[in-house]
């Protein structure tokens, strides 16, 4: 928790006798926690058969180079957490690189990206939990109560402790990538089904018109990975553990969903994968595992399916109550989002305020007779999807603006090099997202406009609000994303960490 100063602003949240969890997370459960949300086992499952029929049996390599992309950016991303060590992540970032203004317009967006990717995956949940009914039972059970409960038991999990949320996670981690090691295990040592090949990594298979979708597909799996920062104020040693989870988690995910994807090209052949997931995409794993492993394996792959989209509830569900935690410390959100469980240590304000939001809009849409899955998720995910990737563009945008104007010791290739090829694939990213929307939700053209326009809209309504807040609440506007004292931090800075840049440094 940061803690308020004798001269801090009056209009700032005061700092309440709890504070968060300092040192409670190592490496491993941040990058539980990151790797989570990403739902890999869900991703696989549910998205990777898609990126086959798309993109051919070239597909895995899209996965390597979104990684590769996001690696690049992890290098400034990483280098700047060092210098800048307040609650709001990215908002911070950009507002200490491109001013208040854009800083604000950053936070809502955040706010919005966030409750975006996480709200619509309870139609995801709604609807995993009925397959797994139907196929383990043949019971067919309503989504809405599913989803419902999904709420309850996620808004208890952020209210407990973070390290019990870390030990959840990486139980359901574990289980989740386990039975992908499972199948990969079966295909290797019964060699594929004509043997096993290299051809996903020629050329000619990777450089094909579909290779864009599967890039596409590629980026949105990775979302949510730079919440990393967003624990530094409960990890241990940040300096060396955000940076450790940060390239931990890309790492992991680049390099597992490429080989989990090959691996199931493997099962089928790559003259048959693709006919196979075009005819149903959504039984290519539980086909693969049941062939090479057993029909348990697909019963637990079933079960695991719906404990990743729990986790990935649970990573979002923590980040965005420290967002919202962080504002509320700034002035920009009420100040009773600011409170602190005495005893869990958790923002348990926050978090019942996001449960409450994710009801009120899961609800909307039942009583809507929408979709669970084509609209409920695919909805209200996309936007905030691509809001994730803007903010991404525009952190590495800020990263050499930052580093322009303050004095360090960080070499060249990390402060400017880094950022700005980070900022060409990331652009070229969200552009491929953009430009394959249909892909994602397979909603009409103009229900597709108006899904990429929320995230610019919600960027945009933060420039009257940085406005209003410097004309009416000035305290408030000329203290937003300030540093915490040195005090604040668990561990001192690292000996190449100099001082960031003050507050009337930034630019208005």
């Amino acid at each position: 928790m940061t803690p308020t100063t004798p001269d801090a602003p009056a209009d700032r949240a005061p700092a309440p006798t709890a504070t968060l969890r300092s040192g409670s997370l190592g490496t491993a459960d941040i990058a539980f926690f990151v790797v989570s949300a990403a739902a890999p086992l869900t991703v696989m499952a549910g998205v990777a058969p898609l990126a086959i029929l798309l993109g051919g049996i070239g597909a895995p390599v899209g996965y390597l180079l979104a990684g590769i992309t996001l690696a690049v950016f992890a290098v400034g991303f990483t280098t700047m957490s060092r210098h800048v060590r307040g609650g709001g992540a990215f908002y911070a970032f950009i507002t200490r690189g491109l001013g208040r203004r854009v800083g604000i317009g950053a936070a809502l967006l955040a706010l919005v990206g966030y409750n975006g990717m996480e709200i619509g995956v309870y139609g995801l949940l709604g609807t995993a939990t009925q397959d797994t009914a139907h196929a383990l039972f043949g019971a067919d059970i309503p989504w809405l109560p599913v989803s419902l409960a999904g709420l309850l038991l996620i808004g208890y999990g952020g209210y407990r402790s973070i390290d019990f949320g870390a030990k959840v996670l990486g139980v359901l981690l574990v289980a989740e990538t386990g039975i992908l090691v499972l199948l990969a295990a079966g295909v290797l040592i019964k060699g594929g089904a004509h043997g096993l090949s290299a051809a996903s990594l020629a050329p000619g298979n990777v450089l094909v018109p579909g290779t864009a979708a599967v890039l596409a597909f590629a980026f949105a799996a990775f979302t949510g990975f730079e919440s990393t920062v967003i624990y530094r104020r409960e990890a241990r040693d940040p300096h060396r553990t955000v940076p450790r989870a940060t390239y931990l988690a890309v790492g992991f995910l680049g390099v597992f969903y490429a080989f989990t994807v090959w691996i199931v090209i493997q099962a089928f052949g790559n003259a048959e994968v693709v006919r196979a997931a075009g005819e149903d995409p959504g039984a290519l794993f539980f086909t693969a595992i049941t062939t090479y492993v057993g029909g348990w394996a697909a019963d637990l792959m079933h079960v695991f399916i719906v404990t990743s989209v729990l986790a990935s509830l649970l990573a979002f569900h923590n980040a965005i109550n420290r967002y919202a935690l962080a504002l509320a410390e700034e002035g920009v959100l009420p100040r009773p989002l600011a409170r602190i469980h005495p005893r869990h240590r958790s923002p348990y304000v926050s978090g019942i305020a996001q449960t409450v939001l994710g009801a009120l809009v899961v609800l909307a849409f039942w009583a809507a007779g929408a979709d669970p899955y084509g609209q409920l998720l695919l909805w209200v995910n996309t936007p905030g999807m691509i809001g994730l990737m803007v903010l991404q563009l525009l952190a590495a945008i800020a990263i050499p603006c930052y580093f322009r104007r303050v004095r360090h010791q960080e070499g060249t290739l990390r402060t400017l090099v880094a950022p700005v090829l980070a900022t060409v694939l990331l652009a070229t990213a969200i552009v491929l997202v953009v430009t394959h929307i249909d892909h994602f939700t397979g909603a009409s053209p103009t229900v597709n406009t108006l899904l990429v326009a929320v995230a610019p809209v919600a960027f945009a309504a933060g420039l009257p609000l940085a406005w209003w807040l410097r004309r009416r609440r000035p305290e408030v506007y000329e203290s937003f994303a300030a540093e915490p004292d040195e005090a604040a931090d668990s561990t001192p800075p690292s000996k190449d960490a100099t001082a960031s840049a003050p507050s009337n440094g930034l630019a208005q």
